[in-house]
């Protein structure tokens, strides 16, 4: 069985940013849940659902771990 993982993966925080990348490839740090969206957006990933999405893995903390 083949497990389809998210293509996007918001990584832990780290200097007040997490790394976003999308298939692999770094796309930029966000500060916010509004930069992913826009990651998200530029890699052509619209409109997501992203309360709970399956297009995003979050390590360490969810979408609401933005401050140290």
């Amino acid at each position: 069985m083949d497990i389809q993982r998210p293509p996007a993966v918001v990584h832990p925080l780290s200097e007040g940013t997490r790394r976003v990348t999308v298939r692999g490839e770094p796309v930029g740090r966000a500060r916010n849940l509004a930069d992913v969206y826009e990651f998200l957006r530029r890699a052509g990933l619209e409109d997501p659902v992203l309360a709970d999405s399956a297009l995003i893995e979050w390590r360490g903390g969810d979408r609401e771990v933005w401050a140290q």
